[in-house]
C-alpha cells in the first residue's frame, strides 16, 4: 500500500500546484477587471464623470426652461391686454357715424387736407 500513499501525495501536490496556478490566474484578470484605465473601473470612472455632465446640462435645460415660461408668460399677458384694448376699439368704432354718410363710389385721392375742407395741415 506503500504505493497508493504515494500516489494520494502525488495527485496532492498536483491539485495543490493547480490550484495555486489557477489563483494566480484569477487574480492577474482581477487585477486587470479593476483597473481604472481599461477595466470595468475605468468604464464606471468614465461614466461617472458622465453622469455629472449629463447633471449639469439638465439643470441648465431646467434654468433655460424656466426662463422661458416668464418670457412667454410675459408676452402672454401683454397679448391679452392688446386684445383688450383691440376690443375696446372696435366697441368705441360703433359709435362713429358711418350709415348716414354716403362714402364715395370710387376712391379718392386727397394730396392736401385743407382742400377737402378739413382745414389744418396734412
Amino acid at each position: 500500500m506503500p504505493f497508493l500513499n504515494d500516489l494520494a501525495d502525488v495527485l496532492l501536490g498536483a491539485g495543490a500546484l493547480a490550484a495555486g496556478v489557477y489563483c494566480l490566474v484569477l487574480s492577474r484578470r482581477l487585477r486587470r477587471f479593476t483597473d481604472l484605465e481599461r477595466g470595468v473601473g475605468g468604464a464606471v470612472a468614465v461614466l461617472s464623470a458622465q453622469v455629472d455632465d449629463l447633471q449639469q446640462a439638465l439643470r441648465r435645460a431646467e434654468s433655460a426652461a424656466s426662463a422661458s415660461v416668464a418670457t412667454l408668460a410675459g408676452a402672454s399677458d401683454r397679448a391679452e391686454a392688446a386684445g383688450r384694448r383691440l376690443e375696446l376699439l372696435l366697441a368705441s368704432l360703433h359709435d362713429l357715424p358711418g350709415e348716414g354718410a354716403e362714402a364715395p363710389a370710387q376712391p379718392v385721392f386727397v394730396r392736401h387736407r385743407a382742400a377737402q375742407g378739413f382745414g389744418g395741415r396734412a
